[in-house]
C-alpha cells in the first residue's frame, strides 16, 4: 500500500481581509449610532489653521503700498533738504573771509558779521573770531594801518579800562581800534556770549585771548581792512 503525500494548506488571505474589513464597518457603525464616536459636524477646526490662512495677518505688503510708502520717504527727506537749503545762514556761524578784502599780512573786520579775521597772506587765514563793535555808524568800510599800540588804556564816559588796544583810525571824540572787553567797577561791561552783535562806543572787543592774538600779529603799520 502506498504512502501519498497530504497537499499543504494555503490560507486564503483574501476572504481573511474582506471578512476583516466588514467586521470593521459593522463595528464603526454600532459604536456611531451609539454616540461613542463623534460625528464630522462635531470636531472644531484648528485655531492655528485659521490664523495661518488670515490673509491681514500674513500677505506681505502690497508691491503699490510699498512703492507709495518708498515714494512718501523720499518726498519726506527730499522736503527736509529744501528747508536745511532755504534756511537762511546766520551771519555768526560764517566764518569764509570776505571777498575783496586785499591781499597780504593783513587784519578784517566784517561790520555786518561782527567777525575778525588775521591774514597772514592771500587768503591764508590764521585766525578768526567774533567781535562785538560799535552801536553807532562811525566806521567806513575801507583800507587802515596801525598807527598806534597800548597794553593798557582808558576810556571815555564809561568805557572803563582796556588791555591790548591797538588803533587804526580816528573817530570823532576818540581812537578807533582793537582791545578786549572792558571792564568798568570791576566787572566785564559784556558777556563773552554777547560778542558777534554790536555794543561798543566805537572801538572792537574781543576775547582776551583773542585780543593778545591780535596784539601779536599786528604791529604798528599793519593793515586793517574794514568791509560792510
Amino acid at each position: 500500500m502506498g504512502r501519498h503525500r497530504a497537499t499543504p494548506v494555503r490560507p486564503r488571505y483574501g476572504r481573511i481581509a474582506t471578512l476583516a474589513a466588514s467586521l470593521a464597518v459593522t463595528t464603526v457603525a454600532v459604536l456611531g449610532g451609539t454616540g461613542v464616536l463623534p460625528d464630522s459636524e462635531s470636531v472644531a477646526e484648528p485655531v492655528a489653521t485659521e490664523v495661518a490662512h488670515d490673509p491681514e495677518a500674513t500677505a506681505p505688503p502690497a508691491a503699490d503700498e510699498a512703492s507709495s510708502s518708498a515714494r512718501a520717504g523720499a518726498s519726506g527727506a527730499a522736503e527736509l533738504g529744501t528747508e536745511a537749503e532755504e534756511r537762511p545762514v546766520d551771519p555768526r556761524e560764517d566764518t569764509s573771509l570776505p571777498p575783496g578784502s586785499g591781499r597780504g599780512k593783513r587784519v578784517v573786520f566784517s561790520e555786518s558779521r561782527q567777525r575778525v579775521w588775521l591774514v597772514e597772506g592771500r587768503k591764508k587765514v590764521v585766525r578768526t573770531y567774533l567781535v562785538s563793535g560799535s552801536v553807532e555808524d562811525n566806521l567806513d568800510p575801507g583800507t587802515y594801518a596801525v598807527y598806534s599800540r597800548s597794553e593798557q588804556a582808558y576810556g571815555i564816559d564809561d568805557s572803563g579800562t582796556m588791555k591790548y588796544f591797538v588803533r587804526f583810525t580816528h573817530g570823532e571824540r576818540a581812537a578807533i581800534g582793537f582791545h578786549d572787553i572792558p571792564i568798568d567797577d570791576g566787572k566785564k561791561v559784556q558777556t563773552v556770549a554777547q560778542l558777534g552783535t554790536p555794543l561798543s562806543h566805537g572801538c572792537i572787543r574781543q576775547r582776551r585771548v583773542d585780543a593778545i592774538a591780535l596784539w601779536e600779529f599786528a604791529p604798528l603799520g599793519t593793515t586793517v581792512v574794514v568791509t560792510a
